[in-house]
């Protein structure tokens, strides 16, 4: 479930790379580019859900909650100390995510293209990074059986997780 669907309240879909789980503060941590479209949708509405899907359990997760977008600050500097160089070049990308081009091409400046760069070389991706925190309000559970699906919705407030079965 590395690699779930993240929508945000637009309707937009993307699969994205899940950094980090804190089960404390029930939040989901992405990497994006500050300059991407879902920036702003996520700005107007922070409704997110994201969609996990492990085939070999046969278990689906669909999870909701609020998202926000940090661009500074510990959480962000630490992801960003913490990723890989060849993780930070897309972060050199010249446009933003989504422009328009008048051929197939990664946005990647050609002197980075296949190369794994140095740390000195992907500091400069540094001012396009940003972190995507989803906080989970909610989620449903849902195991596929030939016997019999089963699922359950489980909910968090003040007082902690509420969770009931439901019909699959």
């Amino acid at each position: 479930m590395h690699t779930p669907v993240v929508g945000t309240a637009d309707g937009d879909l993307r699969v994205m790379v899940l950094r980090a789980f804190d089960l404390a503060s029930r939040t989901l941590r992405f990497h994006t580019d500050a300059r991407s479209p879902k920036i702003t949708a996520i700005k107007d509405d922070p409704s997110v859900t994201v969609l996990f899907y492990d085939p070999e359990a046969k278990v689906q997760i669909r999870a909701r909650g609020s998202g926000r977008v940090d661009t500074n600050g510990a959480v962000v500097d630490a992801a960003w100390d913490q990723a890989a160089p060849f993780a930070k070049r897309c972060y050199l990308a010249q446009s933003a995510p989504g422009g328009s081009c008048d051929s197939p091409v990664s946005g990647l400046p050609d002197w980075v293209e296949g190369i794994t760069p140095t740390e000195a070389q992907v500091a400069p991706g540094r001012e396009n990074f940003a972190v995507l925190l989803v906080r989970i309000e909610a989620f449903d559970w849902l195991y596929l059986a030939n016997t019999g699906h089963r699922r359950a919705r489980f909910e968090f407030s003040d007082e902690g997780m509420i969770g009931n079965w439901l019909v699959p």
